[in-house]
């Protein structure tokens, strides 16, 4: 059997209805990938699927089952269980675009035979609206060079709230089973947690300018939905304190300062989004439990909670009365459903 050059994690719950699209989208690499469907203990057809396809496909797929984990159990037991050089998580319901896949197997099959591989790839991906059949593409030609082996240091300054994100990101395996990576169980937004804590792992990046990935948008459960947001606060407030709590931030400005800066970044942006889950449809008990998250984040770290809280985006909302700087949040918000089409 060939070398895998990537491993696909596809984590699925009661996605018979459209994980056929996204396994069938990554077939198209060949005996190239591995491809692990994951069914989190789904109760409709989907464990039927994955095994339909392990069955039809033995060199290229495997089906595993597990009690219900929630998708970071999902991306953790393919982990587990990856056998190929690299990493990738695609949701049942997302696909890979086939020509891009062919270039990113190429890139990697000629980096490897040359022997210098880097340890995270990094590609576009397209936000798809599927019902208006509307998309927005996030690319990093303006962060990054193309097509070129680059570290940290030549990496520019990311604005507004545009980070790396899971869908962009396709890690060395090796760099993920070093970092020690495990997502928490039954935990939305975990994808955040994947595209943060094993950064500081990450030597040597190559960028390539290809839509690879297709980000499904519209269905009125998505975890992006504004709606949710007030179901499940408790649940971005952890994944918030996870991160803040993932390292010492001044000791990670001391080995590189460019890598601090990226990553004071993406603290700031998802602390921004950790107090929109509060402030789209607030309550007492939603507040408190801010100000718990920041007393948290102030007990392990004043220095951390000082940046965060005065130097960084959330200053927007803390200095301001809370109705405006309420309302200055969901305008941002909105601004940006817009753009990139969000449920």
């Amino acid at each position: 059997m060939n070398e895998k050059l990537i491993t696909f994690a596809v984590p699925s719950y009661n996605s018979e209805a459209y994980m056929r699209k996204c396994i069938d989208s990554i077939l198209s690499g060949g005996e190239d990938v591995e491809i692990i469907i994951v069914n989190d203990g789904s109760k409709d057809g989907t464990g039927a699927i994955a095994d339909e396809y392990a069955s039809k496909y033995p060199t290229i797929c495997r089906a595993i089952h597990q009690e219900n984990g929630g998708h970071g159990e999902g991306v953790n037991q393919g982990l587990r269980n990856a056998n190929g050089l690299y990493y990738k998580v695609v949701d049942s319901d997302d696909w890979v675009d086939e020509e891009a896949l062919a270039k990113l197997i190429a890139t990697v099959r000629r980096h490897r035979d040359a022997d210098e591989l880097p340890d995270m790839y990094i590609t576009n991906f397209i936000y798809d609206r599927v019902c208006d059949n509307e998309s927005f593409t996030r690319r990093y030609v303006t962060n990054m060079p193309v097509e070129q082996f680059f570290g940290w240091d030549v990496v520019k300054p990311f604005r507004t709230s545009s980070v790396l994100l899971m869908h962009s990101l396709m890690y060395k395996v090796s760099v993920l089973r070093e970092c020690g990576l495990e997502l928490p169980k039954h935990t939305f937004y975990v994808d955040n947690i994947y595209a943060y804590t094993p950064l500081p792992y990450v030597k040597k990046m190559y960028y390539m300018d290809i839509d690879l990935y297709h980000y499904y948008i519209g269905r009125a459960d998505q975890s992006v939905n504004m709606a949710n947001f007030s179901k499940r606060n408790d649940q971005q407030n952890r994944v918030m304190l996870i991160m803040a709590n993932a390292y010492d931030m001044r000791e990670l400005r001391k080995k590189s300062k460019p890598l601090y800066k990226y990553m004071m970044h993406t603290l700031a942006c998802i602390m921004m989004i950790t107090i929109m889950f509060t402030v789209a449809v607030p309550t007492k008990e939603k507040y408190a439990a801010l100000k718990q998250v920041w007393s948290d984040i102030k007990a392990k770290d004043k220095w951390l909670y000082r940046k965060l809280k005065y130097r960084h985006y959330p200053a927007v909302y803390t200095f301001l009365p809370r109705p405006i700087g309420r309302w200055a949040f969901i305008k941002g918000y909105k601004i940006a459903q817009k753009k990139i089409k969000l449920g």
